[in-house]
């Protein structure tokens, strides 16, 4: 009986192909639209998730604040020494690594080549902290970290403006005025989560970077990373005593300071790109329901055009349920045929965008099943008026429509 309703649903699709084409392309146009944005929003999601993964897991990130005075009044907090960061590795339990951080902007020359870029002082702790590789060369010695010699790891794409196709290893290059040998060079990262190239990098050991660079002992950021993600509020919590410890802040006053979690970053970026692409998928939405109307109009026309087959059938002895539901399914099958060609078009643009816009594609089964789901919705809710209005025409009436 069903299988009948559906060949005959088929049949009246095919009696007016280009009419049936043209109704079916709002739902198409609506279920591409939202799985495309759906998809990209994901992509997105997944590469701002990676990339800021990138920074380094389980870390902790400490850095200056500013003090609030009586009155508002705003002052720069001191900065953090060498000293600070010793401490935490000393006496804070559960901590893997502990980098601490200065850098400046400086112009880096090899023979012609020139490029402004991050100089960066540190020690060997950094490139765990970041979970960094040196790609080829090597770290500083203890030596080196303890005398502060001038011996520099440098970014790919450092590397890439001063020496392009050269070994830059055992290489000296300028930072300002001063020479620095080159050791190593870092495996690639790309951009961050904000746009910058992480890769536009040199790194030389902190005591050097302050004695002769800096020209003073200032520490901008200390990067924490602890031994499990288990460890990390307990870290974070013993830190924020300590430092307040450490800087005198007494028991009144606001921390001149702050320890900023990765998973913030993390949960809060995620948490705007899933409300963005929700958004999204909403608006895109809306053209399923103007796909929706088209169908309601469609089959409006459709019951005007075939009033006398409708009053034969009920003449002969049809029921009026058997009637609301040929036209019903009729609706349903305009909606989920637009669907599948929807789900088609979607995926494919997404494919196609994705590579594009440089974000990885994300195939997600319940998008895809729930924008189908919501195209048949469409063909019921908007096709059960048509059809009641088909089921209710007197058969007297219908027989005499001309």
């Amino acid at each position: 009986m069903f299988g009948n309703i559906i060949q005959l649903a088929f049949r009246e699709l095919r009696r007016n192909v280009l009419r049936s084409a043209l109704t079916i392309l709002g739902i198409v146009i609506g279920v591409a639209a939202v799985i495309i944005m759906v998809t990209l929003g994901r992509g997105t999601t997944q590469q701002v998730t990676e990339e800021i993964a990138s920074l380094g897991s389980n870390q902790l990130q400490v850095r200056p604040g500013e003090r609030f005075r009586p009155g508002g009044v705003r002052t720069a907090a001191e900065q953090f020494e060498l000293a600070d960061a010793e401490a935490i590795e000393r006496e804070i339990a559960g901590v893997r690594a502990v980098a601490p951080v200065a850098s400046r902007t400086l112009l880096t020359v090899y023979g012609n080549a020139n490029w402004r870029t991050s100089v960066i002082g540190s020690d060997n702790s950094f490139f765990v902290a970041r979970e960094w590789d040196v790609e080829s060369g090597r770290e500083f010695t203890d030596s080196e970290v303890r005398s502060g010699k001038l011996v520099c790891v440098i970014g790919a794409t450092v590397r890439d403006n001063l020496f392009g196709n050269q070994n830059p290893l055992a290489a000296s290059i300028r930072l300002g005025k001063l020479s620095c040998e080159v050791i190593g060079v870092l495996a690639e990262k790309g951009q961050s989560t904000f746009g910058m190239d992480q890769d536009d990098v040199v790194i030389v050991p902190i005591r050097g970077f302050q004695r002769r660079i800096a020209g003073n002992l200032d520490v901008n950021t200390i990067y924490i990373t602890a031994q499990s993600s288990d460890l990390i509020d307990k870290i974070k919590q013993d830190v924020e005593a300590l430092m307040r410890q450490r800087r005198h802040v007494s028991a009144n006053e606001e921390d001149n300071f702050y320890v900023r979690d990765i998973r913030e970053i993390t949960e809060r970026v995620t948490s705007t790109t899933e409300t963005l692409t929700a958004l999204l998928g909403a608006v895109a939405a809306v053209s399923l329901l103007v796909g929706g109307i088209g169908i309601m109009n469609i089959m409006l026309v459709s019951v005007t055009e075939r009033t006398r087959e409708i009053g034969i059938r009920l003449a002969i002895g049809a029921l009026e349920s058997d009637v609301l539901r040929q036209f019903l399914v009729e609706a349903v099958v305009l909606a989920c045929v637009g669907g599948i060609v929807g789900i088609a078009l979607g995926l494919s643009g997404s494919a196609l965008v994705s590579p594009m816009l440089n974000i990885p594609f994300v195939f997600d089964p319940a998008i895809t099943m729930i924008a189908f789901a919501f195209s048949a919705a469409v063909g019921v809710i908007f096709g059960y008026f048509p059809a009641r209005k088909a089921a209710r025409l007197n058969p007297i009436d219908a027989l005499r429509h001309e």
